[in-house]
């Protein structure tokens, strides 16, 4: 379980990948690594993943076939910035929202306006998730917690504040890109519980 807030902005360093679409990823990074073992989740871009091995300065995780299939792990290269959030513990401050690192699906980012004081990104998800998402309610984007600012049919938007700009891959990203999306798993739990 995550919050949704990035620790850290990794860069990927090394990838194998095997002919089934596995793959594993050596990470680059500095402040995850503070109390991080072998075994503990990370979550890559929003992406729930396993420590396979570490050293001072780096990590290594593995991605299986379907987490490739349904998120844009495959997508990464050498040099593609990744957002990290170690797993919270009981007694941490909740910043963001409950972020179970379990992608629905990836989204684009259809235009980002450039305002005064922030940035206004919107993106394009299938109209299947759009049922989950309500104005001021949670998203997680890449592994970011945020805020549903305005939702049309098939797109909505968020604010991106100056300080999450600076500390996450979101000033890395241009319209076009794909992202990771995870929707707020409290409507998902809702609307089964309503649909039994």
């Amino acid at each position: 379980m995550f919050t949704g807030i990035i620790e850290e902005v990794g860069s990927v360093k090394l990838i194998k990948g095997s002919a089934n679409g596995a793959r594993k990823l050596s990470i680059g990074c500095r402040t995850v690594l503070d109390d991080l073992k072998v075994g503990d989740s990370l979550a890559v871009n929003g992406v729930c993943l396993t420590i396979v091995e570490r050293n001072d300065e780096q990590v290594e995780v593995e991605a299986v076939e379907e987490t490739v299939k349904k998120t844009m792990i495959g997508s990464l290269k050498q040099g593609s910035r990744v957002n990290l959030e170690r797993s919270v513990r009981l007694s941490d401050r909740l910043g963001g929202h409950l972020v179970q690192g379990h992608v629905d699906a990836t989204g684009r980012v259809i235009s980002i306006e450039k305002l005064p004081m922030s940035r206004m990104y919107r993106f394009k998800i299938s109209r299947t998730l759009m049922k989950y998402l309500i104005p001021v309610g949670s998203i997680s984007i890449n592994g970011v917690s945020l805020t549903v600012a305005e939702k049309s049919s098939d797109s909505f938007k968020v604010a991106i504040i100056p300080h999450t700009f600076e500390n996450t891959t979101f000033k890395y990203l241009r319209a076009g890109d794909s992202v990771n999306i995870e929707v707020d798993m409290i409507a998902k739990y809702v609307e089964n519980l309503l649909t039994k």
